[in-house]
Order: structure tokens, then C-alpha cells, then sequence
């Protein structure tokens, strides 16, 4: 493939560059093999997941594609090897593998997993540079700064700060708060600086392109406050030597976040033919990443890729971290949350809804196991899959089926204040949940529809079905308060399914709603309005959506009673 023509001047230039593109495409970050995954790397994860399901629940032929994999280059890795006395190929395959492991179990419908240990990624990176090379836009020289081992970044002095440590003044990463130190060394450097008003364009043409604004702003302030500098993009072998040798030059290996932002480009097949191929799938649509790695995506990823004449992201949804019980994550507290080690008490579809439901971009969440169990059982278990257990027990269903509704005793019904109220939340429920997931606020869809089925379950109590089951001549009442409850729930699901995937295949089952309807399009076509609506037999699968969750304290209060 040809290396594309000028970096970006002006933007419709590069644009020109993706008017073949066909395909939808996530990303998450790749995640760093120097330690096992934790629920901020499942959070990334299911952010991205989320994003795709909903593409695929409005648009019924939508190409996706979505990208994960791990990262496997650098001095950590090194250090890690060693400390595990494994090879360092061993020690990459095994970690990768249990990142890989994460997204199966909890059902991440990702399309490729990139390893950048792996042949034909290191034929993109190799491909990138050469590229960035030709125009030169990369030099040699000798690079001097403060260099954060633990980051394996330089820092500007702004970057910096003073601490104490054991008696005595030291520097440390501003951000981090890893130590530094100071590095003379002969590197290839990257023209960044000269970039600086391309991002800055960039930035200001579209606010979504951030997103949220408050890290759309922390990254307009960085670039615009601040004098860029050209960074180095290359490690002397003989120090970092687990790296992908700098093309022509063995004595260097290519800085560890060029070749990990690379892997967005061998995902799209950047290094392949024909390059039509490539242009059906750039540029990302949507790329998932942590806050601690906005400056690596929102400065360096898009200042490589317009210096290879190719368009940045579209959108780059920054996420805040999780904190357990109030306290960062560390393996020194002994607080890092395996999510593998909470599936048998919470289950995958339970953490995902959690993370999800909880989770607001813009602000650390906290998690507690106490936290997880009085949200999942109050919501999962008692809201929503009780009223499916109801609606569907023999006892008010012997039938087992979705009744067909009278439209006289619809009409009557609907002049109780309960059905009106529920049937409004129903109404307005896609489209509110719509802008919800076009905005990646995800809590926001789960509380619209927590909001929407506690209306339902109170339609429920009050129209007492156990109560009209007893009169053979409020047959058709009961089969209207029925109906609607299940309607609700058919609704619920379908919205549902982005976030917590196997619950909501499980429910849709049991109303026995066929794959083909199981659409954004069907969550606006109401069976109270469809007056050929006959009645439907229920699927055989339980009606059991969430098992509630019992504690040993629950237990025990219940051997005491």
C-alpha cells in the first residue's frame, strides 16, 4: 500500500481520503500485559460493547466492525518476565490470553482481538513509520528530559512536581505520581510540535469529537496552553530491547504508545491490499479509552495519523476510573477487583448492568460488593424479573400465553391514572433512551427504564390481577393488565440489550418475540395500538431473568425466623 499523500492542510483533504467508508468502527484501548485484568479494563470494555450493540440495534444491516487486544512492548514487560521467571513471550501469551478470556466471558461481541507481538502488526507499525519517515517528519537526535520509567513517557517540566520521599526531595509525573528521572539518549524524534494548530482545529471544529466536554476541554487547554514539543518515538535497544526494531536502524526499538496506538490501524487493515479495503473501515467512529490515557489519544494518536495523511478519530470517549470502597485501586490495598472472581455471586450480565448503570463517564465510580448486591437485587431481580415471573406464574397465566387485549376494556382501563402513566413512560421510552445511547450515557438508559418498569409494577398491584382471576367476568381485565405488563417488559428488553445481553435474550425468549423483532424499529410498533394482535404462547425457557442474591447474613436471619 502507498503511504498517503500530505498531512492534514486543510481538513476536507483527508476527509476525502474516507468516502468509502462503509463499516462502523469501535475501539478499546488495548490493555497493557503487565498485570491481570480489573473491572476498570472490563468497564473500558463494556463501554465499547455497549456503543456496538446499540449500532446494531438501530440499524438492522449495520458493518461492524470492533477492535480489542493487548499491548506487549516496553520496559514493564521486561521487568515483569523477569519477575515471574518466565519467557517473555510466555509471559505475554498468558496474560494476553486472560484479557481475551474478560471479553468472551462477559460476552464483548468483538470482531478482532490485536496482539502487538504479532506478525502483521508489526508489518503496520513498520509500514506507519516508514511512512512518517518519507516525509519527514521523523529525525535523529540526541533527546534529553525527565523520563518516568513506570509511564515509559517524557515529561515536560510542567509535568512534574516535587514530593517527599524517605527524607528527600524528589521529582515525580504530576499525574501519576511515579518518580522520574533524568535521560540523555540517542532517539528518533517526531515532529509533533509543528502540529500544534492542526489539533487544535481539529478540536474546535466539533465538541463531540471529545467527548464528554470536560475532557474535551482538559485536552483543548493542554494543547493550546502549552508549547508543544517534539517527542521522542524511540528506545535504544540496548535498554528496551522487547520492542519492534525501528526500520533500518536494529540499534532503536519504536517507543512503546506509537506501536500500541498502531494496532487501531492493523484492526482496519492499514498495511493491506488494496487500500480500498482500508478506506471501508477508517476512521474510527467511536474509540473507548481511559482518562489516564487522554493525552496519548487526543495529542500523539492524532498527530501521527494526520503527519500519515489520514483523519483522526471521529469520537474519542474518555471514561473516569473506578474506585473499591472509596480508595484507589492498588496491588499495595490489596483492593484490585478480579471481575472473573465476582461471576459466580454477581454473574457477567450482573456486573455489566452494575458497571453500566453506575458508571458515569465524567466522574470516578466507587464500587463496593455491597453496592453491587442492593443494586442488582433491587433492580434485576425485584423490579424487573419479578414482574416477568408474575405476569408469567400459572397461577394468573394458566394459559401461558401473551393474551390478546378487548379493545373496550383497553379503553376503560386506560382511564386510571396508572395506566396512563405507564403507557406514557412507554411512549416516550425509545426516543429518551435513543438520545441516552447516542450520547454514551449509559446510566441514563438503565434508569429510563427502571423508571419506565417501576410504572408497570405499580400498574400491576393496582389493577390486583390476583384479585381478578377469581371473577370469571374480569377475564378480560386481567387479560389487559397482562398484556401491558408484558408489553412493558418486551419493550424494556429490546432497549436492554446493548447492556446486559444474555438477561434480556433470556426475557425475549420467554415472550417467545421472534430475532427479526427484536429491533429499535419494534420498540415504537405498541401492541395496544395494533388491533391484529392475536394472542402469542410464551417460550418454554424459566421465567427466572435474575436469581436474587442471598448473603450468609440472609440466611441466617432466616433460620432465625
Amino acid at each position: 500500500m502507498k503511504c498517503s499523500g500530505m498531512y492534514w492542510k486543510p481538513l476536507k483533504l483527508v476527509r476525502s481520503y474516507c468516502s468509502l467508508k462503509t463499516f462502523t468502527y469501535f475501539t478499546t484501548p488495548i490493555y497493557y500485559v503487565n498485570a491481570e485484568p480489573h473491572i476498570g479494563h472490563l468497564y473500558s470494555s463494556v463501554i465499547a460493547d455497549a456503543a456496538n450493540r446499540w449500532t446494531k440495534l438501530l440499524k438492522k444491516d449495520a458493518k461492524v466492525i470492533f477492535s480489542t487486544g493487548t499491548d506487549e512492548h516496553g520496559t514493564k514487560i521486561q521487568r515483569a518476565a523477569k519477575a515471574n521467571n518466565t519467557s517473555l513471550i510466555g509471559y505475554c501469551d498468558s496474560i494476553s490470553l486472560k484479557y481475551k478470556n474478560l471479553s468472551d466471558t462477559f460476552n464483548v461481541e468483538y470482531t478482532d482481538f490485536v496482539r502487538t507481538t504479532t506478525d502483521r502488526h508489526k508489518n503496520t507499525v513498520k509500514h506507519l513509520w516508514t511512512c512518517l519517515a518519507k516525509k519527514n517528519l521523523i529525525y535523529k537526535s540526541t533527546y534529553k528530559g525527565w523520563y518516568c520509567v513506570s509511564d515509559e513517557t517524557f515529561l515536560t517540566d510542567s509535568q512534574l512536581k516535587e514530593t517527599i520521599k524517605d527524607g528527600e526531595k524528589i521529582l515525580v509525573s504530576a499525574e501519576s505520581g511515579h518518580p522520574v528521572e533524568w535521560s540523555e539518549e540517542s532517539n528518533y524524534i517526531f515532529k509533533l510540535k509543528s502540529f500544534k494548530d492542526d489539533l487544535i482545529y481539529w478540536l474546535k471544529h466539533n465538541e463531540r469529537v471529545v467527548v464528554p466536554q470536560k475532557f474535551h476541554k482538559i485536552l483543548l487547554d493542554l494543547i493550546d496552553s502549552e508549547a508543544l514539543t517534539d517527542i521522542s518515538v524511540s528506545r535504544p535497544s540496548s535498554r528496551v530491547h522487547w520492542g519492534i526494531p525501528v526500520p533500518n536502524d536494529p540499534e532503536q526499538t519504536v517507543y512503546v504508545w506509537l506501536d500500541a496506538l498502531t494496532n487501531y490501524l492493523t484492526a482496519a487493515g492499514y498495511s493491506q491490499v488494496p487500500y480500498n479495503e482500508f478506506k471501508k473501515n477508517w476512521p474510527p467512529d467511536v474509540q473507548v479509552i481511559g482518562k489516564d490515557i487522554l493525552k496519548f489519544h487526543g495529542v500523539y494518536w492524532p498527530a501521527f495519523l494526520l503527519g500519515a495523511g489520514l483523519e483522526p478519530p471521529r469520537s474519542i470517549l474518555c471514561h473516569s476510573h473506578w474506585t473499591v470502597d472509596g480508595e484507589k485501586m492498588s496491588k499495595s490495598k490489596k483492593n484490585v477487583v478480579n471481575p472473573i472472581e465476582k461471576i459466580d455471586t454477581f454473574t457477567t450480565d450482573g456486573l455489566r448492568y452494575f458497571l453500566l448503570r453506575e458508571g458515569v463517564n465524567h466522574s470516578d465510580g466507587n464500587y463496593s460488593n455491597t453496592k453491587v448486591l442492593r443494586l442488582l437485587n433491587a433492580e434485576l431481580a425485584d423490579t424487573f424479573g419479578n414482574l416477568l415471573s408474575r405476569c408469567c406464574g400459572k397461577a394468573l397465566n394458566p394459559q401461558q400465553v401473551i393474551p390478546k387485549i378487548n379493545p373496550e376494556t383497553l379503553s376503560k382501563i386506560t382511564t386510571l391514572n396508572v395506566t396512563k402513566k405507564l403507557i406514557e413512560n412507554l411512549s416516550e421510552l425509545p426516543e429518551r433512551c435513543k438520545n441516552h445511547y447516542n450520547d454514551y450515557n449509559f446510566y441514563k438508559v438503565a434508569d429510563a427504564i427502571i423508571t419506565t418498569l417501576h410504572s408497570a409494577n405499580l400498574f400491576f398491584e393496582s389493577l390486583k390481577p390476583w384479585e381478578l382471576k377469581k371473577n370469571i367476568e374480569m377475564q378480560e381485565d386481567l387479560n389487559v393488565t397482562l398484556h401491558l405488563a408484558m408489553e412493558a417488559l418486551r419493550i424494556s428488553g429490546i432497549l436492554l440489550q446493548p447492556l446486559i445481553p444474555k438477561i434480556s435474550e433470556g426475557l425475549l425468549e420467554k415472550l417467545n418475540v421472534p430475532k427479526e423483532e427484536r429491533y429499535f424499529e419494534n420498540v415504537k410498533q405498541f401492541s395496544w395500538e395494533n388491533p391484529s394482535f392475536q394472542t402469542r404462547p410464551l417460550g418454554h425457557n424459566k421465567a427466572v431473568l435474575f436469581k436474587r442474591i442471598i448473603t450468609e447474613n440472609d440466611t441466617k436471619k432466616e433460620i432465625r425466623n
